[in-house]
């Protein structure tokens, strides 16, 4: 794993292709009973109007009980919630996935350690798509 202290992204490699990867973290989704929210092909919006890159999903996904006290207690963090994460292939072909890490958002809003849970799931996530 790679992670950005100054913009707070952790990038994990996975083995999988993207499309293998979005449908394996739909699934782990479903399986926790966390809504999807959204999922955006950016690759695939692109190629609509002529322009080509690599393959580029981002899923936006959450829990209002999980998310509303975050809320509550820092209103700004709406602004990175729902939870986001990012599937994407890097110029070697290796699929990547990238998400804002929870201390980060924790420093950011100065949230209360005992919210941070609220949020961990991201991490969770992204470690299984990684196996």
């Amino acid at each position: 794993m790679t992670s950005n202290l100054d913009n707070g992204i952790a990038t994990i490699s996975g083995r999988l292709s993207v499309d293998q990867m979005v449908q394996k973290l739909e699934g782990l989704l479903a399986a926790k009973g966390v809504k999807l929210f959204a999922r955006i092909d950016h690759s695939g919006e692109a190629e609509k109007v002529g322009l080509q890159m690599r393959p580029t999903e981002l899923l936006i996904f959450g829990n209002p009980k999980a998310g509303t006290p975050l809320m509550i207690a820092a209103p700004g963090i709406a602004i990175d919630l729902p939870l986001k994460v990012l599937v994407w292939e890097d110029s070697d072909g290796v699929t990547k996935v990238s998400y804002n890490t929870p201390a980060y958002l924790q420093a950011r809003y100065a949230l209360p350690v005992e919210l941070v849970r609220n949020i961990a799931i991201v991490e969770t996530l992204a470690q299984s798509l990684a196996e």
